[in-house]
């Protein structure tokens, strides 16, 4: 046990050395790209603005999915940003992992951070947009139905104008286990082995290393914002 012990201090020790790096300056897209349909990637949705990363859809409901991903890949990592939704925005969001954009088939798969204003309980929960699953694993559905009895215990989300305005969003990849946290609630902590690491996710090289992206969901009329965006790579 005492050995134990001391591995498991050693390696927590290993992880708080590695640096925190930003991907949002602030200021530009820099290290970001958009996906999406040629006619969509063309409408602006997605800005730099006020020190925000920015997606507004008001009014123009006529898209595909629109995704604003890191040219970076990640596989084993801490992700932490925060988010400012909007009680008059009806629109989907969310932050995809280990994903990877298929320009020929304009899908993107891997698996999704859930981040849902509407109904804000869903937030943290996680769908997979893997051709092959296509279906909530956290909780672990047939499809893309949920409802307010797979809420988690405990939630806490704020619109602008509530409170801080601001929500606090982590986001741990280690192996195929996935943890994340709002505002301080941990919502997901799940080992996935048998589906992050099964031959749907094998054939698309997501669910252990991909891009990092946030998610315009399709015909939304979104407004959400997000700051403060930095990850720490896990390497031992």
């Amino acid at each position: 046990m005492k050995g134990r012990l001391c591995a498991l201090l050693l390696a927590a020790a290993s992880l708080a050395a590695q640096p925190w790096r930003p991907l949002f300056d602030g200021a530009t897209l820099a290290g970001w790209r958009v996906e999406a349909r040629p006619e969509d990637a063309a409408k602006g949705f997605w800005k730099a603005e006020g020190g925000s990363i920015v997606c507004d859809s008001r009014g123009r409901p006529d898209h595909d999915y629109v995704w604003l991903m890191t040219e970076d890949e990640f596989g084993d990592f801490e992700l932490r940003l925060e988010v400012q939704s909007f009680r008059s925005s009806p629109g989907n969001s969310g932050v995809q992992v280990r994903s990877r954009y298929d320009r020929a088939a304009q899908w993107l798969d891997g698996p999704q951070v859930d981040i849902h204003p509407p109904a804000p309980w869903r937030t943290g929960l996680i769908y997979d947009e893997t051709r092959g699953w296509k279906r909530w694993i956290h909780p672990l559905l047939p499809d893309w139905n949920i409802g307010p009895e797979h809420a988690p215990a405990e939630w806490e989300w704020r619109h602008a104008g509530e409170g801080s305005g601001w929500n606090e969003i982590s986001i741990l990849c280690d192996g195929t286990r996935i943890r994340t946290t709002v505002n301080g609630r941990v919502i997901t902590d799940r080992d996935f082995a048998g589906i992050l690491d099964d031959a749907h996710h094998r054939a698309r090289g997501v669910g252990l290393r991909g891009h990092i992206a946030l998610q315009l969901h399709t015909r939304d009329e979104l407004s959400i914002r997000f700051r403060n965006i930095a990850v720490r790579e896990l390497r031992r």
